[in-house]
This record gives structure tokens, sequence and C-alpha cells, in this order.
């Protein structure tokens, strides 16, 4: 069932933007994650063009992360003093990346560059997450339960001015790595259509010390307010958001955040950090050979519909 999508200006299958949808909701509810960095790439690959897929996507995010919030918030794995410091830096680097993405696409360099960031990103990040991932899983099966390490973070995390007790992550910590953090994450939210978890999570685990259990949640959290905000100035700025899409992702989105969240009970923490790694490299490695590979039509010709 083909349906016209007004903004986009493209025709695309409904029944598989549905299934998009749910998968990357049920990414969402497993890993803490809104799912951007996957959703956007695959509205590249059916067609999407690349300026509306990035700001339709922040759309689905929020839904998706919406959806998958409510179960945390049951179980109490959330940190809203965190998330919140985390989201006062995200809404300014969402401003920020605004504006450096309405730029680009002024110079007419916005697809090839949004692109590129996503190679460079989810190169780096994919690969830092599975060799950290990979020496926790052979060190669990070498001498067993690892002992209880205390928490804390980096040194350079106590070090700073302004600390503030976060007493569901057990941390007492400068509220200025959260806000960097935060920060990092609303630029590449504005530029790359994505809700940032892919970044936060691992950022939240190794830099600021936090234990898992809470760390999906207090990302889904950050991610709500970071995408919806995202989604409002595309939509003012730009008008790149395509509502026919947007709702199409939605449906499936929600769904599939209820069953991920559901999914990620099942499994050890060392085991959703690699499967989300190798998921990272996945999108990242299709998207760098559509880089490099020669189209198979490198010219398009269109004929005006008055002729």
């Amino acid at each position: 069932m083909e349906i016209y999508l007004p903004i986009a200006e493209v025709s695309v299958n409904g029944p598989l933007l549905l299934s998009i949808g749910l998968v990357v909701g049920l990414l969402s509810g497993m890993f803490g994650v809104g799912g951007g960095f996957l959703i956007t790439p695959l509205l590249f690959f059916i067609g999407i063009p690349p300026a509306v897929a990035v700001a339709t996507s922040a759309n689905q995010i929020v839904a998706s992360s919406f959806s998958a919030i409510l179960a945390h918030i049951r179980r109490r794995t959330v940190d809203f003093p965190m998330g919140i410091a985390l989201m006062v830096g995200g809404l300014t680097g969402s401003t920020v990346g605004i504006y450096i993405f309405n730029s680009l696409r002024e110079l007419g360099q916005v697809d090839l560059l949004v692109n590129i960031f996503y190679v460079v990103v989810l190169g780096v990040i994919g690969a830092l997450m599975f060799i950290e991932s990979l020496n926790a899983m052979r060190k669990a099966k070498l001498q067993g339960p690892s002992p209880k390490r205390k928490r804390g973070g980096l040194d350079w995390v106590h070090a700073m001015p302004l600390r503030i007790r976060f007493r569901s992550s057990g941390l007492y910590i400068s509220v200025f790595p959260p806000l960097i953090v935060g920060f990092f994450v609303g630029v590449l939210s504005a530029i790359m259509g994505v809700g940032g978890g892919f970044v936060v999570v691992p950022a939240m685990i190794y830099i600021l010390g936090m234990p898992t259990k809470v760390v999906v949640g207090t990302s889904l959290f950050q991610i709500i307010f970071v995408s919806g905000y995202t989604t409002m100035m595309h939509a003012y700025n730009s008008h790149t958001v395509d509502t026919v899409l947007a709702v199409l992702l939605i449906v499936g989105g929600v769904i599939g955040a209820q069953l991920g969240a559901r999914v990620g009970l099942l499994l050890k923490a060392e085991q959703l950090r690699i499967l989300l790694a190798l998921l990272v490299l996945a999108v990242c490695l299709k998207l760098g050979l559509d880089l490099v590979l020669h189209p198979a039509e490198p010219f398009s010709i269109s004929v005006p519909r008055h002729l």
C-alpha cells in the first residue's frame, strides 16, 4: 500500500514504515535509546530526503521514548534530577545544532554532511562500546562475577565544583559533566535527527559512573524533552517535518517500545551493550558503503508534470 508523503514529496510503502517504527520502538525500550541513529538512516535507504528524515524522525523518538519510560517509572529506575541536568544541557545544544543544520541547508550541503556525521560518530561510538563489552564479557567468564566496584565515574568528574547528590544513582558529583554530556547530545539530536541515547548511555555509565539499572530510564527521560524541542524548532525554522510520515512511525514505535522494555529485562547489561554496539556498527558500515560506492543510477531526470 503506497502512501504519498506531502513534505517529503515521495510515495512509500505504508506497512514498511509501520515495521520500521515497530523495530525502532523495540530498540528504544531495550537499550534506552531514542532509536534515531537507526530510524534516520533507514529513512534514507527507502528514499526519504535526509533533511525531512532528520526533522521527522524526532517525532517518533519522542513517542517511543515516552511509551518506554512508563515501564521504567513503574520500576523506579529513573533518576529525575540527573535527567533534568542532562535535559538542560540538551536543550541548549539543540538550539546550537538547529543553527548549524539550517546553515548547512542554505549552503546545499546538508545531505552529504549528515551522512558523514553518521559514519564518523557511529563508527567511533560503536567501536568503543564493542571493545569494552567484549572485555567485560571476557573478564566475567575468566573470573566469574566481578567484585562490586565503587561507583563515581572518572576522577575529573569529582574534581569539578558545584557537586550535587543524585540519590537514585548513588552519586555525589558536579552538575557540569551532565550539562556537558547533554549539550553534546543536543547538538547531535538537531543535526542527525537522533535522540542521542547511543551517546548518552555510554557516557552515563563510563563518564558519570551511573549504575546500569537507572541509565536506561534516565536516558529516555532526557530524550523526550530534547527530541520534542528539536522537532518544534525544525518545524518552525525549516518546515521539514512530514506529519503523515511521523504518524506512521509513531504508531509502530509506541507498540515496539512496550515490547522492548520487557525484552530488556531478560538480558544482562554486558549483553545489551554488545548488541547495541553491533547494531551501531552495522548502520555505520551501510552508510559508509553508500558514500564510497558508485550509485546504480548516477543521474536522475524528472520531467515536469505539465509536459
